[in-house]
């Protein structure tokens, strides 16, 4: 970062780290054991489309690496895009297969990322739901480098569980790079998979 920069007031972002990805599957025993919530064995990466031949044919690529799946008892890989017009991959393994899961996340945006499309990459979820079936994610903001929780409250659109938010932060903070500016735990409604 420059001298410029710095009286600007600009910071250089964070070098997004996959890798942060895999501490998923701890976090999940902390989470069960702290607050009951347990992995449903689904995820999401959602992501600016692109148009063109190389998107579409990475988007096969990815397609392909996880429908392979289908022949360990996975399902194959759905595509969706919301009303913002971003494109959301789902992913399913067996709920007790939460290193799975965060094995076909973490490879699809490393192929998207290898392939040029690390800038439209924006978040990644994994989701849990408890007991009485409460949902929650928790997202890893790609250009951040960090996890935030997102609780919304089941049969209420667009209204959130702040406090089962905060709880989840408090039990995974030793486990997860949490996201510290409250005001980047972007809501994520309708999410495939949550």
């Amino acid at each position: 970062m420059g001298f410029l920069d710095t009286i600007l007031g600009r910071s250089k972002p964070v070098r997004p780290d996959l890798d942060q990805l895999f501490a998923v599957p701890s976090a999940a025993l902390t989470l069960e054991a702290a607050t009951g919530f347990r992995p449903t064995g689904r995820g999401s990466v959602c992501f600016a489309g692109v148009e063109g031949g190389t998107f579409a044919r990475l988007q096969q690529d990815v397609r392909e690496l996880l429908d392979a799946d289908t022949g360990r008892g996975g399902v194959p890989v759905e595509f969706s895009q919301d009303g913002y017009g971003y494109t959301w991959l789902l992913a399913r393994q067996a709920p007790e297969d939460t290193a799975g899961l965060v094995n076909d996340l973490h490879a699809v945006n490393t192929l998207l990322q290898d392939g040029g499309f690390g800038p439209q990459l924006l978040c990644s979820l994994v989701a849990f739901e408890d007991e009485r079936q409460r949902p929650l994610a928790l997202v890893y903001l790609y250009k951040r480098g960090t996890f935030y929780p997102f609780a919304p409250v089941q049969g209420d659109r667009e209204k959130r569980d702040n406090s089962l938010e905060l709880q989840v932060r408090a039990a995974l903070g030793a486990d997860l790079r949490i996201e510290k500016d409250l005001t980047r735990w972007f809501p994520v409604w309708g999410a495939p998979g949550l």
